[in-house]
């Protein structure tokens, strides 16, 4: 399976604070964005789904295996 192909980031989010589009504990999709990674954000795909920038402080980034990277990928 080539799901992996691109290379996807996850994060888990550990503060939601002041957002109403986060949940404290889910896991979300990252997309690359090396500016904001600069400035301390990260680039996130929502519950609106829709990609917004939140401080890199609300996630923990997991080194997940290929598996559940896959599954991830899949569900969206």
């Amino acid at each position: 399976m080539e799901v992996l192909e691109q290379n996807f980031r996850f994060g888990i989010c550990i503060e939601d604070r002041d957002c109403e589009d986060l949940e404290k504990g889910k896991v979300y999709r990252l997309l690359p964005d090396e500016a904001a990674d600069r400035e301390g954000y990260l680039r996130i795909i929502d519950e609106s789904a829709e990609d917004y920038l939140y401080p890199a402080s609300y996630f923990v980034l997991p080194d997940l295996p290929e598996k559940a990277q896959e599954a991830l990928v899949l569900r969206a």
